[in-house]
C-alpha cells in the first residue's frame, strides 16, 4: 500500500496526541512507521483510523493511540534491549525498532512472524529479531531486557517475564479476564520489589500458553 497523503498523516498524529500520546521521540516513530503494510485485505483502506482492525490467525492490530500510549510508558532509551510477546501484525515491534538498540519479538503463530519478517526486512530494520514460540515464557536465551511490552492480555503480570525484566527495568502489559475489559499496567523493577501504575481500560485478546494452528 502507498504511503498516506499528508493530510491523512496529520489527522493520524492529531488523533495520536489528542488520545495522550504527547512523547515527541514516540510520535516521530509512529511518523516514521507507516501502518499501511501492515494492515492487509478488506481493511487495508482502513490502516489509518485509530481503531483495532482484524488479522490473520485470529487476532487483531491495536489501534495506533493504544500502540503509542504502550511505547510511550516503556519509556525507551536508546541503548535499551526490548522483549515483545505478542509480534500480531509487527506494527508495534518496528516502532518499538526505531527507539530502541534492539528489539526480540515472539509470537506463537509463525504465520504471522513470517508475514511480519517479510515487512521489517522491506523496512529496512536489522535490529528486530522475530521468532516463533510461547511468548508466556519469554525469552531466557536473551534475558535480562531493559524494557518488555506484553501485546496479549494476563490475569496477572506473567512470574517468568517478570524475572527476566532487568533493576530498574520497565514492563508494560494488559492485565485482567479474556471476557471483559482490561487494565493497562505498568510494572517497574525496583531494589525494594515491584511498583505498579494503572494507566487505562484496554481490551486485548488473551496471552495464551503453547504455539498457533496456522494456516
Amino acid at each position: 500500500m502507498s504511503s498516506p497523503d499528508p493530510e491523512t498523516k496529520m489527522q493520524f498524529l492529531f488523533a495520536l496526541r489528542s488520545r495522550g500520546v504527547t512523547d515527541t521521540k514516540v510520535l516521530e516513530a509512529m511518523e516514521q512507521i507507516d501502518r499501511g503494510p501492515f494492515v492487509r485485505g478488506i481493511f487495508s483502506d482502513r490502516a489509518y483510523e485509530d481503531t483495532p482492525l482484524p488479522i490473520a490467525c485470529g487476532q487483531t492490530i491495536s489501534q495506533p493511540s493504544v500502540v503509542g500510549l504502550m511505547t510511550q510508558a516503556l519509556q525507551i532509551s536508546p541503548r535499551d534491549t526490548v522483549l515483545e510477546v505478542g509480534t500480531g501484525s509487527g506494527y508495534q515491534a518496528a516502532i518499538l525498532a526505531k527507539l530502541a538498540r534492539r528489539v526480540y519479538t515472539i509470537d506463537r503463530h509463525a504465520r504471522l512472524v513470517r508475514e511480519a519478517r517479510m515487512i521489517f526486512e522491506a523496512l529496512q530494520l536489522p535490529n528486530i529479531t522475530s521468532l516463533v514460540g510461547d511468548g508466556s515464557f519469554g525469552l531466557p536465551d536473551q534475558a535480562p531486557f531493559d524494557r518488555i511490552i506484553v501485546t496479549a492480555a494476563a490475569e496477572d503480570p506473567p512470574g517468568p517475564l517478570l524475572a527476566q525484566l532487568k533493576p530498574g527495568g520497565i514492563m508494560v502489559v494488559p492485565v485482567g479476564q479474556s471476557d471483559t475489559v482490561q487494565t493497562l499496567i505498568r510494572v517497574r523493577k525496583t531494589d525494594d520489589g515491584l511498583d505498579y501504575d494503572e494507566l487505562r481500560p484496554v481490551r486485548f485478546v488473551p496471552l495464551l500458553e503453547g504455539l498457533g494452528k496456522d494456516t
